[in-house]
């Protein structure tokens, strides 16, 4: 079975599923040492700095979506489809005079036509589907693989290519990055960064919110009897506040009265910047920065 948590999905919302992801880096399954199962660190990149292939391959892993649709396939089923059935059910199965396909039961529970050819063979007549019954097995075949690449492009952003952001003004981003972000960074920051990222767009997400592993959020903590904490923080909230110091010891320390907590987040200016960021100078910086090699 396949693509189940396809409608989850599409409630879900993209900031769960991203996070959800990335938890999976890291993960890899067990090896036999000596008998014993034992966990090895995944190799594989993490999710930002994969091929398109590569996100596309694990977000279908992830979401549960099934075997990959066999594209050849799926274009032969197009014209197929758009003759006998996009009238009904639309161009790309999202529906029109009937109901979308990208979220039945019978596209869903199909991985490459074993379902859907009996289905659409005998049709549903008294519901106004006709039978296909004319069709060959490989034509009925081809318009399952075009109904599951459907759901494919819907359901897997992984897949999804980005064109080309480099559509900005290169001269205005660096006017923008003088006025807005030499207060925080030094010149040296800049350097030669347009060359460290694999394309424009990670380029992009990397400067608008960089990594909060490489951005931890610090605290210094005053103690009722004067003595002081600082470190990084793991876990903080109105009760409770958990730091490692710089030795690496944990303290989990109670706010009750007399504790003092001073927060530092070095990402609290990009958050405030992301408030008031436009689409141009979102576009002149990134085409500024890229030009850093």
């Amino acid at each position: 079975m396949r693509r189940w948590m396809l409608v989850a999905v599409l409630a879900g919302g993209a900031t769960t599923f991203s996070v959800a992801v990335r938890s999976q880096e890291g993960i890899s399954g067990g090896n036999t040492q000596n008998g014993a199962s034992t966990q090895q660190p995944n190799r594989q990149p993490s999710y930002s700095n994969m091929t398109p292939q590569q996100r596309a391959a694990a977000t279908r892993a992830f979401l549960g979506l099934g075997p990959e649709p066999d594209k050849a396939a799926a274009a032969r089923g197009a014209p197929l489809y758009i003759q006998s059935c996009s009238f009904c059910h639309g161009p790309q199965a999202r529906g029109a005079t009937a109901p979308g396909l990208i979220t039945s039961d019978e596209v869903l529970g199909d991985d490459h036509g074993e379902h859907l050819l009996l289905f659409l063979r005998k049709g549903r007549p008294e519901k106004g589907m006709p039978s296909f019954a004319t069709m060959t097995d490989g034509q009925l075949t081809d318009i399952s693989e075009f109904l599951h690449q459907q759901v494919e492009d819907v359901a897997n952003r992984g897949a999804y290519h980005v064109l080309n952001i480099l559509v900005g003004n290169e001269e205005k981003g660096r006017a923008y990055v003088q006025a807005n972000c030499m207060s925080c960074h030094r010149t040296e920051t800049f350097a030669h960064v347009g060359s460290k990222f694999r394309s424009p767009d990670q380029l992009q997400r990397s400067w608008i919110w960089p990594s909060q592993s490489d951005n931890a959020v610090t605290a210094t903590v005053k103690m009722p009897d004067g003595s002081v904490l600082s470190g990084r923080v793991q876990e903080v909230s109105d009760f409770r506040i958990t730091l490692i110091d710089s030795a690496g010891q944990t303290h989990s320390i109670d706010r009750g009265p007399g504790v003092g907590v001073e927060l530092k987040d070095p990402l609290a200016p990009h958050q405030a910047m992301i408030m008031t960021l436009k689409n141009d100078d979102m576009h002149n910086v990134t085409a500024y920065l890229e030009t850093l090699k």
